[in-house]
């Protein structure tokens, strides 16, 4: 299942590879020449499907719980003050998605969309900390039953494209689908001080089932 917010890039792509595969079979007699391009056609396309796809996740019903954002690997976990949303102590915990992980992003918890703001910015490695400062992203708090989570998409060295479907005053499901950043990114995701963390360094994560912490 391709993600609907990479439709147009994945079909561009695809539409691309089909042009130069089927036309270097046709149209290039030189072997060695042919065989490149159209093995590069079809590894483009395989990336690219990877890339795009969109599996069916299964989200554990606790309103206590916030679930993984995004696929990945958890690359921080410290104790900083956000001053935006929550504005007091938190923990930080931030996930690398590489270009190979599953780049749709879900709904931490349950509850409704109190800020917004998308931020113009550059395009230093996803996993350096200036990332998390300097370059493009969105900013999105939700407020639940249990508790406020803020969270940042942020776009990496190769990304260029950050979708996010939402707004201040929607009302929103843990593990739904709202959006993808294109391309490898990061997302830092803000937890209440006194929550429970569960996750550790370098542990991998699954983006609506990784129960990042609980909340008290």
């Amino acid at each position: 299942m391709v993600t609907e917010y990479g439709y147009d890039v994945f079909f561009t792509i695809t539409i691309l590879c089909l042009v130069v595969g089927f036309g270097s079979y046709f149209f290039i007699e030189h072997a060695l020449v042919k065989t490149i391009l159209i093995s590069l056609s079809i590894l483009l396309f395989i990336f690219t499907l990877n890339f795009f796809q969109d599996p069916e996740r299964v989200t554990p019903h606790n309103e206590s719980f916030v679930v993984s954002p995004a696929d990945g690997k958890i690359i921080k976990i410290e104790r900083v003050v956000e001053d935006k949303f929550i504005k007091g102590e938190t923990t930080l915990v931030s996930i690398f998605m590489s270009p190979v992980n599953v780049h749709v992003n879900r709904n931490p918890i349950s509850g409704k969309v109190g800020y917004f703001e998308y931020i113009k910015g550059e395009y230093f490695a996803a996993f350096e900390d200036k990332a998390s400062l300097k370059n493009e992203q969105t900013h999105i708090g939700i407020e639940g039953v249990k508790g406020k989570i803020f969270f940042k998409q942020i776009a990496g060295f190769i990304a260029r494209r950050i979708v996010a479907n939402v707004k201040v005053g929607d009302s929103v499901e843990a593990g739904k689908r709202f959006g993808m950043i294109k391309f490898g990114s990061r997302v830092d995701i803000y937890i209440p001080k006194n929550a429970e963390i569960k996750v550790a360094m370098n542990q991998k994560t699954v983006a609506g089932e990784t129960i990042l912490a609980e909340l008290k």
